[in-house]
């Protein structure tokens, strides 16, 4: 087991995105997509997966405080839908309150304002990431 694994944490504007070390230890946020469309949102993440090359994708999926799917986990899933057919092997993981998290941890660094806006969502990615990496370690073995 020497294959990353790429994070996404999917919104409706911008997508972050972080990627596990090949030993599936660490998590690392990496870049964020804005997004444009199903066919060049599914593109572009291809192409991270191919950079890092890997077809093993970990998508955060918001579910209600209550634990429930609303309407947004069904259009994460759908999107996570294209990225299968694009031939890419996607789980998913619980990511209630990782933007709380990842805001905190960037205030608690004194990251500006300004600056928090444009990486929130790939630091968010690396929390959903790393969140797995640490309590699933038979998983980390087994998602290939």
């Amino acid at each position: 087991m020497n294959e990353r694994i790429v994070c996404l944490d999917i919104g409706d504007v911008r997508i972050g995105v972080a990627v596990s070390d090949p030993a599936r230890i660490i998590a690392s946020p990496v870049e964020v997509i804005t997004r444009i469309g199903w066919g060049p949102d599914t593109r572009k993440i291809a192409e991270i997966c191919r950079r890092y090359e890997t077809v093993n994708v970990l998508s955060g999926l918001p579910l209600n405080m209550d634990g429930t799917e609303g309407f947004q986990a069904e259009k994460v899933r759908a999107l996570c839908r294209q990225l299968e057919l694009a031939g890419l092997q996607v789980r998913f993981q619980d990511e209630r309150l990782t933007t709380v998290s990842a805001e905190q941890s960037l205030l608690e660094g004194n990251v500006h304002r300004a600056k928090r806006k444009t990486t929130i969502d790939k630091v968010a990615a690396a929390v959903i990431l790393q969140s797995w990496l640490d309590t699933a370690p038979e998983a980390r073995e087994n998602f290939d």
